[in-house]
């Protein structure tokens, strides 16, 4: 029984920092979840949940680890960013998640344009990138949101129905 409650226990903590870790860049919330996906379907002893639901949300936390990587470059290339822009778009988004709320929209964007700056580039170049990777951020943050959501939504429909 106390192993049980300690299983459980380790799935509740897993899934509550990964649903936080949706919206935070530095907590890897899909792989963080899918890790107490599997430690609840453990818990049960694989009786509701199996290897093949597991397969199905470890490719859905793949996607979304790829997409929110992919998302915030692309953003930033789009808008003619260097790799400096999404470099310090990565490192502003992490500093900014201390200024929540705002610093998370703001962090990405001054990191982005910090890194412009450090490339050599102007302003106004520094300020597209800046935009773009920020974009490009949010858009892998929605992405990465819903693909958690699905995730959930799968493991609850083949534990509960």
């Amino acid at each position: 029984m106390p192993v049980e409650i300690l299983i459980w226990s380790g799935a509740a903590l897993l899934l509550i920092l990964g649903v936080v870790g949706l919206v935070f860049p530095a907590i890897p919330g899909p792989p963080l979840m899918w890790g107490g996906m599997v430690m609840a379907a453990w818990a049960e002893q694989f009786a509701h949940v199996g290897t093949k639901t597991l397969a199905v949300l470890f490719v859905l936390m793949l996607i979304a680890v790829a997409l929110d990587f992919i998302a915030g470059a692309l953003g930033a290339r789009r808008f003619g960013a260097s790799g400096w822009a999404v470099f310090g778009a990565t490192v502003g988004a992490i500093a900014g998640m201390f200024f929540f709320p705002i610093g998370l929209i703001a962090g990405p964007f001054i990191g982005a344009v910090a890194g412009e700056v450090i490339a050599g580039r102007n302003l106004d170049a520094a300020g597209r990138a800046g935009i773009g990777a920020t974009i490009g951020l949010l858009v892998g943050t929605v992405a990465k949101v819903a693909l958690g959501i699905i995730m959930i939504g799968v493991f609850v429909a083949v534990r509960f129905f």
